[in-house]
């Protein structure tokens, strides 16, 4: 075993090594979070705006990917979805009645530039509608948290040079959005996110095709290179944006800002394998380390990365990595997407192909002894498995040494196409408590440093290439009629949350 799987095993097995959920394991027992904790819950522009043209708002690749044919996205698209554009006061007076504190949304840069680039006309009336929703949230007594993009690249810049395959172009055109954004909004949000989830960008979108813009080996696509150049793109845009903030708006703005990045936790498939072991760290380092060693280290890609992507990844240039060096520090929190574990397994069996994108790691929900890492949600890959949440807190913690803010963090129930136990959502309620726990574990037993959560998702929407079959919403909407209930866990999550800050 390498010295550095070693000091990896140590560190992440101490907090106890995998071992199969017992129904004690499964028992919330409502510990308790700093009195400063802050919650609140998370939703995304195109998943839940709708009005997809409405008052000027221009095409994003997700208005294109969702109406190709066939159909990629389960016969659905989010024209209307849950029409969040026409009922923002509705929804928003209902998080305050629901008693959270934070709203993390997006911005569709394509309502706001509808053509994207940095020439290209604003629209007013896109900027009135954000203006109006950050507006009401302060109203309500909640804090708006905005993210820049969440996957809706305008199609005009897609169409004109590839969106992130052209670094530069993009870089322009984001810097011009972030600072037309900052400019409007920056007096009333204090909390700013850049990216979200940049590796699924760069996999899904540019590797296995499942996500716009739906680049994939069988299109014709260069998925050798191109993931890694839409990674690289996005580092270096969020690296620029975070120093305009800094140099042009921060000191009267009084703001912070960072990005946000997601994956799971991976134990070893088999854990007397010293390749499996060194899988599981090497799986983290590509998933997250990819781009958090850049933008919160202010240094070059992983060197498992390089050993193994040789040409494929690209190089930084010495400006570049004086931007990232200078801008590592401005960082304000770990932004952290997380729902599930995994089992990784070094194959050796069989070859990588040639894009391959793991260092031909296979990951799986089941293990060698057969054992499931937890029970399993509706989507079969996301596992109640809060041990592995406790360890990669721990994990990002040791390496980054930054808060952790939770921005993302929810399941889908079983069964939760019935709407009774849709609003009686009792394995939800089960999995939110149990994670809380691990944060609180986490917290008062391990020394990490975690001040908020946002639970995913404040009410059921569009949900990417499943389209509306999976719910992760607190609040059930019925997308016939368009009617908000609040399902129980939103009430849970209210309480406990004034329960275990009570016990701090």
């Amino acid at each position: 075993m390498s010295e550095e799987s070693s000091m990896w095993a140590q560190a992440t097995q101490t907090k106890s090594a995998f071992t199969p959920l017992t129904g004690s394991d499964l028992t919330v027992e409502n510990l308790p979070l700093p009195a400063s904790f802050t919650w609140g819950a998370a939703t995304a522009a195109y998943q839940v705006e709708g009005a997809s043209n409405a008052a000027g708002k221009g095409p994003s690749i997700w208005d294109t990917y969702t109406h190709l044919t066939p159909s990629r996205t389960n016969g659905a698209n989010a024209d209307v979805t849950c029409d969040h554009y026409h009922r923002v006061e509705e929804d928003l007076a209902l998080m305050k009645q629901l008693g959270m504190e934070t709203y993390r949304f997006s911005i569709s840069w394509s309502r706001v530039i509808p053509l994207g680039g940095r020439d290209d006309p604003v629209n007013e009336a896109g900027i009135a509608f954000y203006s109006r929703l950050i507006d009401t949230l302060l109203a309500h007594g909640i804090k708006p948290s905005v993210t820049l993009y969440h996957w809706d690249v305008p199609q005009a810049l897609y169409d004109r040079y590839g969106a992130f395959l052209n670094t530069n172009e993009f870089r322009a055109d984001f810097e011009r959005y972030a600072r037309l954004c900052f400019a409007s909004f920056g007096g009333r949000v204090t909390s700013w996110v850049t990216f979200n989830e940049p590796y699924i960008i760069s996999i899904f979108g540019h590797l296995n095709g499942s996500l716009a813009p739906g680049h994939c080996a069988e299109m014709g696509t260069d998925t050798v290179h191109e993931p890694w150049r839409v990674g690289h793109t996005i580092i270096l845009s969020h690296a620029s944006v975070v120093q305009i903030y800094a140099n042009e708006f921060q000191t009267k703005q009084k703001g912070e800002i960072s990005i946000v990045l997601n994956g799971h936790f991976y134990e070893p498939w088999d854990a007397s394998s010293e390749a499996d072991i060194e899988a599981a760290r090497v799986r983290l380092e590509f998933y997250i380390a990819w781009f958090a060693d850049p933008v919160y280290l202010g240094r070059d890609y992983p060197a498992v990365m390089r050993e193994h992507l040789g040409n494929r990844l690209p190089r930084f240039t010495e400006q570049e990595l004086e931007l990232l060096r200078a801008t590592c520090g401005m960082n304000a929190f770990y932004g952290m997407n997380h729902y599930s574990t995994k089992f990784a397994r070094q194959l050796t069996t069989t070859p990588p192909p040639a894009d391959d994108w793991t260092r031909n790691i296979e990951e799986s929900s089941v293990n060698s002894a057969g054992q499931q890492i937890g029970p399993a949600s509706s989507m079969p890959w996301l596992r109640i498995a809060p041990g592995g949440f406790r360890k990669l807190l721990n994990w990002i913690w040791d390496r980054y040494r930054l808060p952790i803010l939770v921005t993302e963090n929810g399941c889908p129930c079983p069964g939760e196409e019935d709407v009774d136990v849709a609003i009686d959502d009792r394995f939800r309620q089960r999995y939110l408590g149990l994670y809380l726990d691990s944060i609180s574990r986490a917290i008062y037993e391990d020394g990490v440093s975690v001040i908020g959560y946002y639970a995913w998702s404040l009410m059921d929407n569009f949900e990417w290439s499943s389209g509306y079959g999976p719910r992760y919403g607190l609040v059930h909407v019925d997308f016939e009629t368009l009617k908000r209930t609040p399902k129980n866990s939103a009430y849970y999550l209210k309480e406990t949350f004034q329960e275990r800050r009570k016990q701090a």
